[in-house]
């Protein structure tokens, strides 16, 4: 089950090129008022979609039972929704007096403002055998995207309950009358969410680059790839020296799922977020991209480290039996 989920996102990634390659070779068809209608089709339609597909895959039971860990999510909680943007911001404070790209910069201030995945992180977490669960909260996130946007925070809000939270209620209520059925035919939700991301990004893409006036220098980006790998690694560091301090208390399996829990984000819900914020505004695909890099970075870096941290873990649990005293 793992191989495969790890090869849909392998295609994943590789649909990301091909989608932003198609939109640099045809623009014409997914911007505002082309034939696809992305003003309709994608900020409400393609949205809906993914999170009514979430509503019917979300398996509430497991949610409430992972809920108990109340101290372990209230750590990831504060470390994703308030450390991790406050730290970008400090940092980019710095970056700004650099020759990097200022729409890039933005773009990654809101990498930090995104919650974590319940896909890459939940799997990374199982494949290393450790507890699982994240309660999001987006209404964070809005709060904190929504002051650099020219979009009224009533329409923010307005289009975020129609597009996100409603197909999601919706989404739930189905799924308890076709509990059953879903289990025993398992719908391939993963692969329809991801295609439909994938619609989103073509049509993101496609204003860019319908739009002469935007430039990304190559120096940006290389700049902005170096920038995301060493973020992702200096935190996942951290929250494990923050994770298993003598007073922590958290267990080994429960160092794991700091690790990617707070250090992974989003980009299911990031890239419809960032539509509904930067709604119509021309550097929307720039401010896009490093989330864009920080997806395919997390699962690489994460899968890399896999046996490693498994292998610690392990030890770990070894260490804490052979230390507890017998009766």
């Amino acid at each position: 089950m793992r191989l495969l989920e790890r090869m849909r996102k392998e295609w994943f990634m590789v649909g990301i090129v091909l989608a932003i390659s198609g939109a640099k070779l045809e623009p014409s068809i997914g911007v505002n008022g082309g034939p696809l209608k992305p003003e309709i089709t994608v900020s409400y339609i393609a949205v809906a979609t993914i999170f009514f597909n979430s509503g019917l895959s979300l398996n509430t039971e497991e949610l409430t039972s992972a809920l108990v860990h109340l101290k372990l999510h209230l750590f990831i909680q504060i470390f994703t929704l308030a450390f991790f943007p406050a730290a970008i911001w400090l940092f980019l404070q710095l970056l700004s007096i650099t020759p990097i790209n200022e729409w890039l910069l933005k773009g990654l201030q809101t990498v930090g403002c995104m919650p974590p995945p319940v896909s890459s992180a939940v799997i990374l977490t199982k494949a290393v055998g450790g507890n699982e669960g994240i309660v999001v909260t987006p209404l964070l996130l809005l709060l904190f995207l929504g002051s650099s946007s020219s979009v009224p925070f009533t329409s923010i809000f307005s289009q975020l309950f129609m597009t996100v939270v409603v197909p999601l209620i919706i989404g739930q209520v189905v799924r308890r009358y076709i509990k059953d059925w879903l289990e025993r035919k398992k719908p391939p939700f993963g692969a329809i969410s991801s295609s439909v991301l994938l619609m989103i990004i073509y049509t993101t893409f496609c204003d860019t680059f319908s739009n002469p006036n935007i430039d990304l220098d190559k120096f940006s980006l290389i700049l902005i790839l170096f920038i995301i790998c060493s973020i992702q690694l200096s935190f996942m560091l951290l929250t494990f020296i923050f994770s298993t301090r003598n007073n922590s208390s958290f267990t080994p399996a429960d160092t794991v799922a700091i690790i990617f829990c707070s250090t992974h984000k989003s980009l299911t819900l990031g890239i419809p977020m960032l539509k509904i914020v930067f709604a119509g505004h021309e550097h929307l695909s720039l401010i896009a991209v490093p989330l864009l890099i920080y997806h395919p970075v997390q699962i690489l870096l994460g899968s890399v480290l896999v046996p490693t941290i498994k292998s610690w873990m392990v030890s770990r649990q070894k260490g804490v039996k052979l230390t507890r005293p017998t009766v």
